[in-house]
């Protein structure tokens, strides 16, 4: 099975080829068109002007894919778009332009939840070549099931104890920012450029986390739900404390700050997939988001995995822990999880009904 996916949820545009293995999904094309640096002038992304270059972007994006993956239109057995949760204008450029392909093309159209659709670059075990593998602790080549997701970017938080494909059961998610968001919204407090997330990671590498004893929001909770915006409000009190009282604010301290931050998330979330993976006893864990590209994440959840002293259960400590991360490059929005998710959740849709829906989430 050959599919052609398209992502198009925020200020990527993006199309992909993909196919199915015997051992699981074959990258054969991974383009990706983004307004990253335009929007990087205003500090964020302006949804209007992202729509407009996707616009642009969008049928050059599909016919380099094509044309790198050596197929052609008449070798697609279907299309899978991600119809939502994301920006209205730039989701309509992908769904209307999946939708008028499918029809002229005659081509099922596989709808896919972005936040799904992360989850499954999981599935992909061969790249392009000169592309990194993914990155995964111990045994396995595929997640097995039951497994729990952990998925963090710029919008999302969230668990999810994944039962099978298209079964899944939601465990818990942010109550206001997302990880990835609480990045960027420090990085704005401490003057760095967006997107911060990355920009904080450079800075904390030589820094000393120790040196700033920042707020872990809802880490002893007893639920599975996040919360970052007490860890943002702290570092602006922070900051201003700084200012107001005139003391330094070397580029040192600046280095030290992003390393509590950095390392103040991390916590969070690493602590917060253990204890799922307690009450649940999950022998695999997925991450997916851009924020699963951070570096210390990555050893913190291994580290953590390593030291079977960290959990509390005897039946636990005898678990074989299969940690599971994609490569930076599909951490990211790319249209290779779009087809790779529709591979496994090939649900067919009439596109002169289909829409678009901004708001969809993960939550039942």
């Amino acid at each position: 099975m050959i599919i052609l996916g398209i992502e198009t949820s925020c200020d990527e545009t993006a199309a992909a080829v993909v196919q199915k293995t015997e051992s699981g999904v074959r990258i054969l094309s991974n383009v990706v068109a983004s307004s990253a640096s335009l929007q990087a002038k205003y500090g964020g992304v302006i949804p209007e002007q992202a729509a407009r270059e996707q616009i642009k972007a969008i049928i050059p994006v599909i016919e380099e894919s094509l044309q790198a993956s050596g197929h052609r239109q008449q070798d697609i057995d279907a299309i899978a778009v991600t119809y939502g949760p994301g920006l209205i204008g730039s989701l309509l450029v992908g769904v209307e332009t999946a939708k008028v392909l499918a029809t002229i093309w005659s081509k099922p159209l596989i709808p896919i939840n972005h936040l799904i659709g992360h989850f499954y670059a999981n599935w992909i075990t061969d790249h392009l070549p000169g592309v990194p593998q993914a990155q995964h602790h111990l045994e396995g080549v595929i997640p097995k099931f039951p497994c729990l997701g952990l998925l963090v970017s710029g919008g999302h938080t969230d668990l999810v104890l994944f039962k099978n494909h298209g079964k899944y059961e939601y465990l818990g998610g942010t109550r206001d920012d997302a990880a990835g968001e609480c990045f960027d919204k420090c990085a704005r407090l401490l003057g760095l450029p967006y997107p911060g997330g990355s920009e904080i990671a450079k800075l904390a590498t030589r820094g000393d986390a120790s040196k700033f004893d920042l707020p872990r929001p809802m880490i002893n909770s007893k639920d599975f739900d996040f919360s970052f915006s007490g860890l943002k409000t702290a570092v602006a009190n922070l900051i201003h404390t700084f200012e107001v009282k005139k003391r330094s604010y070397t580029s040192k301290v600046k280095c030290d700050l992003a390393a509590a931050i950095e390392q103040a998330i991390v916590d969070v979330l690493v602590a917060k997939t253990i204890q799922a993976v307690q009450k649940y006893k999950i022998k695999q864990i997925i991450v997916a988001g851009g924020v699963a590209a951070n570096q210390k994440l990555v050893s913190e959840f291994k580290k953590t995995i390593n030291d079977k002293q960290s959990l509390q259960s005897d039946d636990l400590k005898r678990l074989t822990i299969n940690l599971r991360i994609p490569s930076a490059n599909l951490c990211t929005d790319n249209a290779a999880m779009i087809a790779t998710a529709a591979i496994f959740n090939y649900n067919p849709v009439n596109p002169l009904t289909f829409q678009a829906d901004p708001n969809l989430s993960l939550a039942y």
